[in-house]
């Protein structure tokens, strides 16, 4: 896909558009700037390089660099650093097992992947998430998937067994997909969620990933459908607002703007307790489609309703809305 990112004619490497730097509470960001000596209309810089000299700033124990498309078509570089005494997020240890999902239902996962690529660069890449489940609109990929509703049932022991144990990162991440397809009831639809909550604290990113993705389908055909008696518990999507992963983080935030639709206070406190800064400097992305999620999570704190923060939003309002999610949270710290 980057090589469509083209910077000439005759130049396929793509550049950096622009730079986030998230994570840095006590660091300066220019400092870390000035580690990445990276600027707009740079090449891409190594990813490993890139992490090892921020590494080297005093005072950050992780960072992570991470391209995302893409503003002017150009990618946009994001930088997280983890920083000490900051919160810092544990992970399942690595599984040692050797069980593979079969073979028919591995291969379709593939094949799906090589038909969404194909899917985004025919620009068809829309997806129906109203059952609960993906359906993308390109006719190949909504054919396979159809297929894991047939499949799915069939073969949840093995992808419950598949995503706690397999050593396989490409199959831990397969079965956190393919969950989504689980039919409701109360056994198979806890077998699901069971799954997905333990996979969100996978070591791996693309089985963190996958999770949120099937997640957030999960999430949307609950609100769909009560009927589904689909309870989705907030904690760990919320903890992954403060990951250094930038794909978390942006995940994690579309998900809990589905979540919070409802203002449940206790998942708005807990939201607002253990993320604020996060929720707060990602508002402030530049890349309007990656601050959206963020932004609506900053307007509920803020105790706006979905009205008026539509309004800021479209006014190019942002700080208004941010400085009032801040504000809250100063009003309880002195009461």
């Amino acid at each position: 896909m980057l090589a469509g990112f083209l910077a000439s004619a005759d130049d396929l490497t793509p550049r950096v558009g622009s730079v986030e730097v998230y994570g840095a509470r006590k660091t300066p960001v220019q400092k870390i700037r000035k580690a990445l000596n990276v600027n707009p209309g740079d090449f891409l810089p190594s990813r490993e390089q890139s992490e090892d000299r921020i590494n080297s700033v005093a005072g950050i124990l992780a960072a992570r660099v991470e391209a995302a498309c893409c503003t002017e078509g150009k990618m946009i570089l994001y930088v997280g650093v983890e920083e000490r005494d900051e919160p810092h997020l544990e992970f399942h240890p690595a599984p040692t097992g050797t069980d593979e999902l079969p073979q028919t239902i591995i291969g379709n996962y593939r094949r799906l992947l090589d038909e969404v690529e194909d899917s985004l660069r025919g620009k068809n890449a829309d997806e129906d998430l109203t059952n609960g489940y993906s359906l993308m609109a390109d006719p190949d990929c909504r054919s396979i998937q159809k297929g894991f509703v047939q499949s799915v049932p069939l073969n949840l022991p093995i992808l419950a067994k598949v995503l706690r144990e397999s050593s396989d990162p490409e199959q831990r991440a397969a079965a956190a997909y393919l969950l989504q397809y689980t039919p409701r009831g109360p056994r198979t639809t806890s077998i699901m969620m069971d799954g997905l909550q333990w996979a969100l604290r996978d070591e791996e990113d693309i089985v963190r990933d996958r999770a949120m993705n099937s997640m957030r389908a999960v999430i949307v055909g609950a609100k769909l459908h009560p009927d589904q008696a689909v309870k989705i518990e907030p904690t760990w999507l919320i903890e992954l607002m403060n990951s250094v992963v930038w794909s978390d983080r942006f995940h994690a935030s579309q998900a809990l703007a589905e979540i919070t639709e409802t203002r449940d206070p206790e998942t708005l406190a807990l939201l607002k307790s253990r993320a604020l800064p996060s929720v707060i400097e990602m508002a402030r992305w530049h890349d309007l489609k990656h601050a959206l999620p963020s932004f609506i999570l900053a307007g509920r704190l803020a105790g706006l309703d979905d009205k008026q923060i539509k309004q800021a939003w479209l006014s190019e309002n942002r700080e208004t809305v941010i400085k009032a999610a801040i504000g809250t949270d100063k009003k309880k710290a002195k009461s």
